[in-house]
């Protein structure tokens, strides 16, 4: 399931385009300035980025410049509402890989987001692990040694959301944020509730609980390719 990151401030615009990409399939996070677009896009978390220039804080040029500097290899859809060539000129000069003027259709977004992620010649990681635990991403199923776990779909992508980071502290609202999208009140205890869920299934250490932080994933860890 490809993971984009949608840097929009409209919230009409967010809406339309979240709702088309979650329906075909798409795993969505969105943010709505430029700092936060850098910092996201730098994690390594995301497939693709689609890219307002009109951001606040930092511009999408700003944001573009930033992440090539970065030398990250994300596809960069960028969005604009103007239409001058000048300004389309500069966004594909500085390392964005397509632009579109708004407003524009869904179906033509949807089009080029695919061709970019087809582009994309690295390997498909398809099985997660840590320690004796392994995500099998194409299954959607989850093994504790030879021993096969059924997991909600809630369940799976919180699990995958700390397989992918692996010995990493993850805050309660880093997983709200992928795991539940902006809509979730930042004080809701529903990481805890689903963290208890995995906890019973994977077993009570390979979890633990970082006191006034978050969460890690015990054990190393490592991606296998199709």
């Amino acid at each position: 399931m490809n993971r984009i990151l949608i840097a929009e401030d409209e919230g009409r615009i967010v809406a339309f385009i979240e709702k088309g990409l979650r329906s075909n399939g798409f795993t969505t996070t969105v943010v709505s300035d430029g700092q936060g677009a850098r910092d996201y896009a730098l994690t390594g978390d995301f497939d693709l980025l689609v890219l307002d220039i009109g951001l606040p804080v930092l511009d999408g040029f700003g944001v573009l410049r930033a992440i090539r500097a970065a030398h990250s290899p994300i596809p960069i859809v960028m969005l604009t509402a103007r239409d001058g060539v000048q300004d389309t000129v500069a966004g594909l000069e500085g390392g964005a890989d397509d632009y579109m003027t708004k407003p524009f259709r869904f179906e033509e977004l949807l089009a080029r987001i695919r061709v970019r992620l087809a582009n994309d010649r690295s390997p498909e990681i398809t099985v997660l692990s840590a320690g004796d635990l392994r995500l099998d991403l194409r299954g959607r199923r989850a093994h504790v040694g030879s021993k096969a776990i059924d997991l909600s779909a809630r369940e799976f992508l919180l699990a995958e959301t700390l397989f992918r980071h692996p010995g990493q502290v993850l805050s309660r609202e880093q997983l709200l944020s992928h795991v539940w999208g902006y809509d979730y009140d930042p004080g809701s205890n529903v990481v805890d509730v689903y963290i208890g869920y995995l906890r019973r299934k994977f077993g009570p250490r390979t979890i633990s609980t970082v006191r006034g932080m978050g969460y890690r994933l015990e054990g190393s860890s490592s991606p296998a390719a199709s």
